[in-house]
């Protein structure tokens, strides 16, 4: 079985090329991405396994997502194939200083947001498995889909996993007032807790001189045992500073910075993500600190959401090697 298990949606990623905005666009970009998939992803770059849940139309877009997400070899022995249903969409506009990018959604009455409680054998799927991984978004997208999240984490509890939540708060998909009550419910089941001092502070009202001040009220209010976040320094769209922290049981570890100059932004918490749950499997937060710090990085670098980093590039990154072409 895989050593973790994913629940959330993967849409398909429409982006104008060259930055064009989408009123001028001729022809658009196809990816895909989902937050979770994007963590499962690269967890097996790293040479760990992964399964990802979820729910798909059962049409050409359904098995073009699913395609993708065998190419990176994550499972889709999890996956449920929907009639009739709609696949989420997100079009991506790329930015430049001053200008910043952005996402329009088109996800509403999904497939996976038409998930309810009983629909998943959750035993049965947690079998083997040690590490559960779901984020905030997963939970903003119906009110069936929050309650298969809580569904979810029971079962995780119960298998006795590691159950790791990304807070990734997005206003677009749900009001702070219902993002706070409903997150509020839903992180005492989590061990691991991914969330920006930015978000602690809007949805809990959380603040503090610096992450170690907020994590430990993190901490205290949910019951967590680790809480990690990011640190970005932005002078420019396209050229930030990145780094990871993450604190447990009253000790606070940092990775190194990074100058990371963007190619695409998307989808670099989630790689964070998988470096930090890679670090954690082998009981060395860390090692996860540094991991997530160099995943993340790298992945600014490439195209897509998904990614396409393998360990040597990361353990390169993390002896600090240099640009030199490599032959």
């Amino acid at each position: 079985m895989p050593d973790l298990i994913a629940f959330g949606e993967v849409m398909v990623r429409l982006a104008p090329p060259h930055f064009q905005r989408l009123e001028q666009a001729r022809s658009l970009d196809i990816e895909i991405g989902g937050a979770e998939f994007n963590t499962a992803a690269g967890l097996t770059r790293l040479g760990r396994t992964a399964g990802w849940v979820s729910r798909l139309p059962d049409n050409p877009l359904g098995k073009l997502i699913a395609n993708r997400v065998r190419e990176a070899g994550v499972s889709t022995d999890f996956v449920q194939y929907v009639p009739d249903a709609r696949c989420g969409l997100y079009f991506l506009e790329f930015g430049a200083s001053p200008r910043p990018s952005s996402i329009l959604y088109d996800r509403k009455d999904s497939a996976t947001a038409g998930v309810a409680c009983g629909m998943f054998d959750w035993p049965k799927i947690f079998t083997g498995a040690k590490w559960f991984h779901v984020t905030g978004i997963t939970a903003a997208l119906s009110f069936g889909a929050a309650e298969v999240v809580d569904e979810a984490m029971h079962a995780a509890h119960a298998a006795n996993m590691s159950v790791s939540v990304d807070l990734n708060y997005r206003s677009k998909l749900w009001t702070r007032e219902h993002a706070s009550q409903v997150m509020g419910l839903l992180l005492p089941m989590c061990d691991v807790l991914i969330a920006s001092e930015a978000d602690a502070e809007h949805l809990f009202g959380i603040t503090g001189n610096d992450f170690t001040e907020v994590a430990k009220q993190l901490v205290d209010k949910f019951g967590v045992k680790t809480v990690v976040g990011t640190r970005r320094e932005a002078d420019l769209v396209w050229k930030n500073k990145f780094a990871c922290v993450g604190y447990s049981a009253g000790k606070t570890y940092e990775s190194a910075w990074y100058e990371v100059e963007i190619v695409d932004r998307l989808g670099a918490g989630d790689a964070l993500a998988s470096g930090l749950i890679h670090g954690l499997l082998d009981g060395d937060l860390k090692k996860g600190v540094d991991y997530g710090a160099a995943m993340g990085a790298l992945k600014h670098t490439i195209p897509g959401d998904i990614p396409w980093i393998n360990r040597d590039e990361v353990e390169a990154a993390l002896k600090g090697q240099g640009l030199r072409i490599k032959r």
